[in-house]
């Protein structure tokens, strides 16, 4: 069962594994009803696109923060995938962060060329620090 939350503003899909015939009830915040779990995806239901894991900044976007992906979360960072001058498409993997013992994965929100990669390797960063910069 696919799940599609908002939380702070960003849209994530979450897939969860529900076994035939158990009952799933979601937080009441949330504008559902329980609904009867089924093993096979409901047809027709429509589905939101993805949302690129980019965070946004506190207090609002600043001019040219389009060009800059930020951590959605706080964490440590994990390993550095992306190099300054490397051309990356729209959701090629930047860093990975570590949280809770977690990986998580930061994806390009934009096409476009490298131009800084403002973290690295052991820092830890904090939701909505600037990751990398594009050109």
């Amino acid at each position: 069962m696919q799940l599609i939350m908002t939380i702070d503003g960003k849209k994530y899909r979450v897939d969860v594994e529900v076994e035939e015939g158990e009952e799933v009830r979601l937080a009441e915040s949330y504008p559902t009803t329980t609904v009867q779990a089924t093993p096979a995806p409901m047809a027709g239901m429509p589905m939101a696109a993805p949302t690129p894991v980019t965070g946004a900044p506190p207090g609002g976007a600043a001019a040219g923060s389009d060009k800059i992906c930020r951590s959605p979360i706080a964490g440590v960072v994990f390993k550095v995938v992306a190099q300054v001058g490397q051309h990356l498409e729209v959701n090629d993997l930047l860093v990975v962060l570590e949280a809770m013992k977690m990986e998580t994965n930061i994806t390009a929100h934009m096409s476009g060329k490298v131009e800084k990669i403002l973290v690295s390797v052991g820092e830890a960063v904090q939701p909505g620090q600037a990751i990398a910069e594009f050109a």
